[in-house]
């Protein structure tokens, strides 16, 4: 039982899978998590759970333990180590062998681990000796390693939605091991927390938590009526002021829109203060580092070949560093791709290509550019007649590459902006050495 001085979102942990808000596509009568939970046959089975965080990953493990009666473990892959892990798992062999306990061992942020520490867990995983709950906020093909992956169920959570987080700060207000009704929160201070959560229970509890705090310290001693939450307070309380953001609403579209339609627009100031919303809005800083690499390639593209990587760059950084830090490197990839000249030459490209091969306007290979490498291909004529550039001084010969029913058919043709003035001068030459041979 959490300590009453625990955390607002320490002593609102559900205690069991029927209390967590939220993840319902993961809760289901007879789903995996609900087997596991009731400790029928293939409760034993491991499981890994991604998503962002404050979403249930830790709450989901300990509910599981806890409705299961399975000895419960937790470890955090930043501070454990492989000697930490056979700990548990030497004991959780001898409890299963002598006294017919079941383990859960809950890890978390298991993409810390590095590859010999993950190997430390497959015995114990693979013999049945733990249930392993691991959680992560990174994308596990490429941060758990194969073995344990194919060893394990992988389930995705999502961001808690508005109506699941609004029913989390409700029932926190009234339940007796939250506030126990001892404050009032007005409609327009549930919607101001909901909204800076950002799909975050751990985030919406912390708020309401500071929130009833502030309202309570700034009640008058002879007040009848409770303490009450409002919206001001509650932007007083998280240090963020309220923006009209809603990040699953119109506003959410219209901001990012708007963002993506000034760095087109060659706006650096404006891109400057839709950036600034967004982040003080809660959203997520991986959506707009996403967004800055889709613009780079789809706005910017060859005339800067440099955004792209500047907007990789800035998505890593944020990936590693996180909030309020990586504000900086989404500034600075913002502030490129606004300035840098535009070109949308390679999206026209390949979506006119697609829309050729939809409508089945393609033909077969030309034999020169077939494989001529295997048994056999010789004799069909594969690779007869092709022509090797690199033996031309020049680098380029003059042979068709496309097949006969689009021979001549131009897709890329880039623009005069910034570095494309150069690909442009170049891919002429290329045509007029290719189009004479």
């Amino acid at each position: 039982m959490p300590s009453p001085t625990a955390p607002l979102a320490v002593r609102m942990r559900p205690r069991s899978l029927d209390e967590v808000v939220g993840q319902q596509h993961l809760l289901q009568p007879g789903s995996p998590l609900r087997v596991i939970a009731d400790g029928g046959e293939g409760s034993a089975v491991s499981v890994i759970l991604w998503g962002p965080p404050g979403t249930g990953k830790t709450t989901i493990a300990q509910a599981i333990a806890h409705s299961s009666g399975r000895r419960f473990v937790e470890l955090s892959a930043v501070t454990a180590g492989i000697k930490d892990v056979r700990t548990v798992m030497e004991r959780a062999l001898n409890d299963r062998d002598l006294y017919d306990i079941a383990t859960v061992l809950f890890l978390d942020e298991i993409h810390r681990f590095t590859k010999a520490q993950q190997d430390a867990l497959l015995p114990g995983v693979e013999n049945g000796w733990v249930t392993l709950i691991a959680a992560t906020t990174e994308n596990p093909s490429f941060s758990v390693i194969s073995p344990l992956l194919s060893r394990s169920l992988l389930l995705t959570l999502h961001p808690l939605s508005a109506e699941d987080l609004a029913q989390l700060i409700v029932r926190a207000t009234s339940d007796a091991r939250g506030l126990a009704g001892g404050v009032e929160v007005d409609d327009e201070a549930l919607d101001a927390l909901v909204q800076l959560s950002s799909g975050d229970a751990r985030r919406a509890l912390t708020g309401l938590e500071a929130a009833a705090s502030s309202a309570v310290s700034s009640a008058p001693e002879a007040a009848t009526e409770k303490p009450r939450i409002t919206a001001e307070l509650v932007s007083v309380a998280v240090n963020r002021a309220l923006l009209r953001y809603d990040r699953d609403g119109d506003q959410h579209y219209d901001v990012v829109s708007a963002f993506i339609k000034s760095m087109r627009g060659s706006d650096p100031d404006a891109a400057m203060h839709y950036l600034a919303r967004m982040i003080e809005a809660g959203e997520d800083p991986r959506f707009i580092a996403r967004r800055l690499m889709v613009h780079a390639a789809e706005d910017v593209g060859l005339a800067d070949p440099q955004a792209l990587v500047l907007a990789v760059a800035a998505a890593q950084a944020t990936q590693l560093i996180g909030l309020p830090e990586a504000r900086i490197p989404l500034a600075e990839a913002t502030l490129y791709i606004a300035t840098a000249p535009k070109s949308n030459a390679a999206i026209t490209a390949i979506d006119a290509a697609i829309a050729d091969v939809k409508a089945g306007r393609f033909g077969l290979v030309p034999k020169h550019l077939r494989d001529a490498h295997y048994a056999g291909a010789k004799k069909l004529g594969h690779g007869k007649g092709y022509r090797y550039p690199h033996s031309d001084p020049r680098g380029v010969v003059g042979q068709q590459y496309l097949p006969d029913e689009l021979a001549g058919v131009r897709y890329y043709e880039p623009t005069r902006h910034g570095n494309e003035r150069e690909v442009s001068d170049r891919l002429e030459k290329i045509r007029r050495i290719t189009n004479s041979e």
